[in-house]
């Protein structure tokens, strides 16, 4: 919420500007429409209040900084030009300097909160409060006071405070804010939530997993409030270029008003003028807002979509990207394991291979397992089993209902000396039951559906090479890659050896879980997590955070990216080209006071409008832009 000294300020700032300009005016038409003797005098004392109203500020700040040893910045550029102008008449056009030059900084101020609320309407992800249950009645708590393990209520209408798992109830859950998608959650028993998203309907009992400020909200609030500070090159290229900038214009400024007159005999009123007007023109001011800008309109722009970016040097650095490696389970793939295929044998149905290598895993908390008793579906009699063996690097073996049941793979096969059909599948389990094979169960990790295709987009928009590391074998690498068309695979690697794949390329995005990838997605130019709704690890490693689990918004990242670099640079060759024109022109004594003001103020406001085109524009524009 903001405070009574916030909400005042831009209705100061309004309140100043109209009377500046309402008394600047006054001062023209005493100046110019009504010719008497006190009329002159009138417009006088009007332009010196509005000149002292709408540029008072600007001298405070240019004393200040001469005071710490800060002299050359827009503000003296300003106050030199405008109180020259003063000093040889003008006075007109230094109010008009002065007045069209707090117009452009209110409609910049006005530009960067747009850009900033993109970013800032994250903050509306924390929450106020917690029903935290004591003594089995619920009362609103601050939410840093609540510990782990501590259960609390969440009605509809109310934000999740903290990270937790559902102990009781179902509802829908908006999940927007963190992850740009409209498409409700939901969640019962057992699911685990995260802080930041709404509760639609529904009641839900939750215990708390993270303390607040581990939690994802918190996380996710910090990655915000720093984005702003990590400064893209391109960003840190002008303001070096306005710190030798400024004075070199100053110093030119200077010759222009002295040599001259002193060397040539010309006059000192011209060229002192024409010095004045060049420092007017000369006012970087457009490439130091307008630049800054445009990365905070990418950075916005991408969070509306799901897509958190840590800072404008990782965006500018997505817009470059040649490659991007993808790990594979947890990124392309669901990291889930499903069983796909059932192949019974030797007369043996699904349902009773199914049931028997259930009964086999039953003691089992293996993914392999775990899905094998998915898929099954019913609870199975644990009492039942007999004699359960658990075969190291083989399987298992039981007995169940008098049968022996032996579960595992081709090695477990062999060393009991029983036939079997060997599949090209990716993860199999082979089954036999009293010596004789039953068939064989094919589980694989899922592929997303989001990631067909992604490697052609990819192709398509530019990218020259698309890598896909695992650790898994060559066999489920391979396959997994057909699938998805990728033609570079590199499989059974640990992560260090991904980390050296990744190095040795240059200007690579490594998109991986951001769970077991942290040296990898450190290692590379950006780094890209897989938030899959705000993992703690995504969020702490990565440089940017995909936070749904949709491979594809890699595309729309990179689009972002380079849409906000190709505005950026229109800015930096605009702001430029007008400039220098100007200033030849002013050297030359063809432009006035008013021109210097159109070159400094009008080229800001172009700039800074040209920069909110990275938030207007809908997405599905930006690939034209590429």
């Amino acid at each position: 919420m903001k405070t009574c000294c916030e909400k005042e300020r831009p209705n100061r700032a309004t309140l100043w500007l109209t009377v500046g300009a309402v008394t600047f005016f006054a001062g023209i038409v005493f100046m110019y429409v009504i010719d008497t003797y006190v009329s002159k005098y009138l417009a006088l004392g009007f332009f010196t209040f509005s000149y002292l109203l709408l540029g008072g500020k600007v001298l405070l700040r240019m004393f200040k900084n001469i005071a710490r040893g800060q002299i050359f910045d827009e503000n003296f550029l300003m106050g030199v030009a405008t109180l020259g102008a003063i000093a040889i008449g003008k006075y007109a056009e230094a109010v008009t300097v002065m007045l069209f030059y707090q117009i452009g900084e209110f409609f910049q101020d006005m530009a960067v909160e747009k850009s900033k609320k993109q970013i800032s309407d994250l903050m509306d992800i924390r929450p106020d409060y917690a029903n935290i249950e004591k003594n089995g009645q619920f009362i609103k708590t601050n939410p840093d006071e609540i510990k782990i393990g501590d259960t609390f209520i969440v009605k509809p209408g109310e934000k999740i405070p903290l990270d937790g798992v559902v102990i009781e109830g179902e509802a829908l859950l908006d999940t927007s804010a963190l992850t740009g998608e409209s498409t409700p959650r939901k969640v019962t028993i057992n699911d685990g939530v995260i802080s930041g998203c709404i509760n639609q309907n529904g009641v839900l009992k939750i215990k708390a997993t993270q303390t607040f400020g581990e939690s994802t909200v918190s996380k996710i609030l910090e990655l915000v409030e720093n984005a702003a500070s990590k400064k893209a090159p391109t960003e840190t290229f002008i303001a070096k270029f306005a710190r030798y900038y400024t004075p070199t214009v100053v110093g030119f400024a200077m010759v222009l008003a002295t040599v001259p007159p002193l060397f040539f005999g010309e006059e000192w009123f011209d060229w002192i003028s024409r010095a004045l007007i060049f420092l007017v023109i000369s006012c970087p001011c457009a490439l130091v807002v307008s630049i800054p800008l445009g990365f905070m309109g990418g950075i916005g722009g991408a969070s509306k979509r799901g897509i958190l970016v840590k800072g404008g040097n990782y965006l500018e650095a997505l817009a470059n990207l040649n490659f991007v490696v993808f790990d594979k389970t947890g990124t392309l793939t669901k990291g889930v394991f499903k069983v796909t295929q059932i192949s019974p044998s030797n007369g043996f149905c699904k349902s009773d291979l199914l049931e028997a290598t259930a009964q086999a895993e039953a003691f089992s908390n293996h993914p392999i397992a775990v899905s094998i008793l998915k898929e099954y579906g019913k609870d199975v009699d644990k009492n039942a089993l007999k004699n359960y063996e658990e075969i190291a690097g083989h399987g298992v073996s039981v007995i169940a209902d008098g049968k022996k049941i032996l579960a595992g793979n081709v090695k477990l096969m062999d060393i009991n000396h029983i036939p079997y059909e060997e599949t090209q599948s990716n993860t199999t389990v082979y089954t036999a039951i009293d010596g004789v094979y039953a068939g064989s169960i094919t589980i694989a990790d899922e592929i997303k559906p989001d990631s067909y295709g992604l490697p052609d987009m990819l192709k398509t928009i530019g990218i020259k090479r698309t890598i896909m590391l695992t650790g898994d074998t060559v066999q489920i690498a391979n396959s997994v890659a057909k699938e998805l068309n990728i033609t570079e695979v590199h499989a059974s690697l640990l992560p260090q050896q991904k980390a050296e794949v990744v190095e040795s390329l240059k200007n690579v995005a490594f998109v991986g879980d951001g769970i077991n990838d942290a040296p990898v997605l450190a290692m590379a130019d950006v780094g890209i997590a897989m938030g899959g709704l705000g993992s703690d690890a995504a969020i702490e490693v990565a440089d940017i955070v995909l936070m749904t689990d949709e491979p594809s918004k890699l595309i729309e990242a990179i689009k972002i990216a380079r849409f906000t670099k190709r505005v950026v640079w229109q800015n930096i060759v605009f702001s430029l080209g007008v400039k220098f024109l100007f200033i030849f022109l002013a050297t030359l004594g063809v432009s006035s006071l008013w021109e210097a003001v159109f070159a400094d103020v009008g080229v800001s406001l172009l700039a800074v409008f040209n920069s909110l085109r990275i938030n207007n524009k809908p997405l599905q524009n930006h690939a034209n832009n590429l």
